[in-house]
């Protein structure tokens, strides 16, 4: 016999740690989804406490809060079976990242994750324990099943032995951050355990921002095919909600003690559905977006109302000031020019039109006589020695120090500017350029800053970022006539030796292979490995690589190894 299932997968945005609000955002798309008669509704995984909770998980009374809240959400949670995201504890005080399984104002199951992820940015490990069961539970004669993120990833793990028991749906709630290609490598995975399962695949991803991480959402419904028949929209919160047919058995079995039985399905007719029309986002577009959720909700939840940046008429500065003012309201940002002896006008008048155009606050402040007071009271302790990058940086800092000013007594945000290809090998300035709260483009190599500047320029009609900040050569402008060039290689070069290296651990060997130059690939290693201490000082910023520097990527400030 067939039925139909209404399932809804609420993708939301909630704050890690705000337990009343993410519970009361809960209960608003539950009261939604009942509107629509919806047999089942599904939220990301550790909705209510957020994701990742990290070092919280640690506080006793943390945990006790989560699941209080848990509880006054079970007790207005009628007509309606939700599956929520949530930490559970047992007796003995181990935590689980687990799921509860509610309907008519009870918790009737839970189910707690099995695989546990513990690479990258994951570290679940150091505070949950392995589930034991696979519960598999009963709705008006349907058999579905619940597991977690990294459970449905494995091939002839949880999802198959829960479709061996007997469920036709299987349902995942997830929190699975953004990075390039993440999107098309996840799709894949549950078209392969979709066809593995024979199970109708329902995939309830977070979405929002959460420090270093963006979670795309791009919930997903597959059929037992392997063909998606519901998707939700990316970098936004959205509630989808399918019928699926599903073969469900006669009520003779109905008391079948295997199963944890919940209720009847509704017999009310139901409301159509609202047509969906989405079109899936392109690469450019998705790392675009990601940049502007990320930066949108660390700004938010953190307190702030307005940012600031500093704008030296580069393409990293210009591409930061339109991400903050896309994200927040060109109303909130506010952009500061600090030219120097060595800033040309060209720079300088980039900058200002930059901010015209986006209709951002400008302010000039000119560092020249600050320096000069540098320089005079250095030089008498200097005497006899050249002048050198200690100069050229002097500047940064003292740029940084403006910015920090700023923060401090109207309460703005500083944003940094500098890109992944920099930060890799030391090319900024410790307390100057990377002075800030935030770094919005930390982990785009300087190549895609190109492509994003770009494709951001093209989507309006009239000009955003000048031209002439794409035609210049790229320059710090610390000294007379500097180049980037002049210190690195080209950055299409850079580029590929760093995503080698750093992303994907290739050895010197490995890249030299590549018909690179061994002495460019050996400077460049050195200049990345000698500069550990620098990166972890830096604000955190946006993952939108396979492996950022952070979390992705830990190693050793005090490391001699060398491999030539």
């Amino acid at each position: 016999m067939e039925k139909i299932l209404r399932i809804a997968l609420a993708q939301i945005n909630p704050t890690v740690g705000d337990l009343e609000a993410n519970t009361a955002k809960i209960a608003d798309f539950i009261k939604q989804a009942q509107k629509l008669k919806t047999d089942i509704i599904t939220f990301p995984e550790l909705a209510i406490c957020g994701y990742p909770p990290e070092d919280l998980l640690l506080k006793e009374h943390f945990v006790k809060d989560n699941l209080r809240v848990l509880y006054l959400l079970i007790k207005k949670t009628f007509g309606i079976v939700a599956v929520v995201g949530f930490v559970d504890k047992d007796r003995n005080g181990n935590l689980y990242n687990a799921a509860g399984i509610i309907c008519n104002g009870k918790l009737k199951g839970t189910y707690r994750k099995i695989e546990l992820p513990n690479y990258g940015i994951f570290d679940e490990k150091r505070y949950f324990q392995q589930g034991k069961s696979l519960p598999i539970f009963e709705l008006g004669g349907i058999k579905f099943a619940v597991n977690i993120c990294e459970d449905i990833w494995r091939a002839k793990g949880v999802a198959k032995f829960q479709a061996d028991k007997g469920a036709k749906v299987i349902i995942n709630i997830s929190a699975s951050p953004y990075h390039m290609g993440k999107v098309k490598l996840r799709e894949n995975m549950l078209i392969e355990r979709a066809k593995e399962t024979r199970a109708y695949i329902c995939y309830s991803n977070l979405v929002g921002g959460q420090d270093e991480l963006a979670f795309d959402g791009a919930s997903v419904v597959l059929d037992p095919e392997g063909k998606k028949i519901a998707e939700a929209k990316q970098f936004e919160e959205d509630l989808v909600i399918v019928d699926l047919p599903v073969k469900a058995k006669s009520k003779s079995r109905l008391r079948d003690k295997k199963f944890i039985r919940l209720c009847e399905l509704k017999r009310v007719s139901k409301p159509a559905l609202p047509k969906r029309k989405y079109k899936k986002l392109n690469k450019i577009n998705e790392v675009y977006n990601a940049l502007v959720l990320g930066t949108r909700d660390y700004v938010r939840k953190n307190g702030f109302e307005k940012a600031v940046v500093g704008l030296s008429g580069g393409i990293d500065s210009s591409l930061t000031a339109i991400i903050v003012c896309d994200a927040i309201g060109s109303e909130n940002v506010v952009g500061i020019s600090m030219p120097s002896r060595y800033s040309s006008q060209e720079t300088q008048a980039d900058a200002k039109v930059l901010a015209n155009n986006l209709g951002i606050k400008f302010i000039v402040v000119p560092i020249d006589s600050i320096f000069s007071v540098y320089l005079a009271t250095l030089d008498k302790k200097f005497a006899g020695l050249e002048r050198d990058v200690t100069e050229e940086n002097i500047q940064a800092r003292i740029r940084g120090n403006i910015l920090m000013a700023f923060s401090n007594k109207f309460g703005w945000l500083v944003l940094t500017t500098g890109n992944k290809s920099e930060t890799s090998v030391g090319y900024c300035t410790l307390y100057g350029d990377m002075a800030g709260g935030f770094a919005v483009i930390k982990d785009v190599p300087k190549t895609l800053v190109y492509e994003l500047a770009r494709f951001r320029s093209e989507k309006d009609k009239k000009e955003r970022i000048p031209k002439s900040v794409f035609e210049r050569a790229p320059s710090a402008e610390l000294k007379a006539n500097q180049k980037d060039r002049d210190t690195l290689p080209t950055y299409s070069v850079l580029d590929s030796i760093l995503k080698a290296y750093v992303e994907e651990d290739k050895s010197f060997e490995d890249i030299t292979v590549k018909k690179i130059n061994s002495e460019v690939v050996k400077n460049v290693i050195q200049m990345v490995d000698r500069n550990e201490y620098k990166r972890r000082q830096a604000p955190p910023g946006i993952k939108i690589t396979p492996k950022a520097f952070g979390k992705d990527r830990r190693l050793p400030i005090t490391n001699r190894y060398k491999e030539y």
